[in-house]
């Protein structure tokens, strides 16, 4: 394990204005996560999951504290830079896919090496490669609607691969599945993990956080536990 962190939090702190009424939805976070980790963050509803997961993807600064992503301080970056930092360094698979209808699943694998504007045969080749490698290669040319909800997940997951980012983040990823479907998107997490991805996974779900090899507890925008579990 690598001994500088990509990902780590000192002290940070969100808070809210909701009327007269300022909530502090995280209190004074700090946390390190190294190159290759498998984290899973769980938590009962409102415990600052959601808050904790928007910070990690770059989608929201913190009120007050730091956050260090590939030794570079993102705390308050302006927009267009996060977005930058977004697009080359984080990938993310949401629960509800968010895939193009209109486009294939190759062309769903390339949007974002299309905004980070990449060679046209390059952005090809890398797309091809990522639906390979999440079992994907026979599909190329098919639209969402003609895949099952476990190969969309996979299609998200190419895409989140594609530009080789240092970390994924995975939104309550095997939600929208069956049982199967989900333990095959898991099935795969392990195994890209294995072969040195970083995951972050926000989850509900107690079985599925203990898929992980850390699993992080919050309660009321603490952490309340932080255990290895494998």
């Amino acid at each position: 394990m690598a001994s500088t962190p990509i990902v780590r939090f000192e002290n940070v702190r969100k808070q809210y204005q909701m009327g007269l009424v300022r909530v502090e939805a995280l209190r004074g976070i700090s946390l390190d996560i190294h190159a290759g980790e498998f984290i899973s963050i769980m938590g009962p509803s409102g415990c600052g999951k959601s808050t904790l997961l928007n910070l990690l993807g770059c989608l929201d600064r913190p009120t007050s504290g730091h956050y260090f992503l590939g030794g570079e301080d993102v705390s308050q970056m302006e927009d267009d830079a996060l977005s930058a930092v977004r697009g080359r360094r984080l990938g993310f698979v949401f629960q509800s896919y968010n895939l193009i209808q209109q486009l294939t699943v190759i062309e769903n694998i390339e949007v974002p090496l299309y905004y980070q504007n990449w060679p046209e045969e390059k952005s090809r080749d890398t797309a091809i490669e990522m639906a390979k490698r999440v079992g994907l290669d026979t599909r190329l040319d098919h639209k969402p609607f003609e895949l099952s909800g476990g190969q969309q997940q996979r299609v998200a997951i190419a895409r989140a691969l594609a530009s080789d980012p240092l970390v994924i983040l995975a939104d309550e990823a095997t939600g929208n599945l069956d049982s199967a479907s989900g333990q095959e998107i898991l099935a795969l997490f392990d195994e890209l993990n294995r072969q040195g991805k970083t995951f972050i996974m926000v989850t509900h779900d107690e079985n599925t956080a203990m898929r992980a090899s850390r699993a992080i507890r919050l309660r009321d925008g603490e952490i309340e536990s932080d255990l290895r579990t494998r």
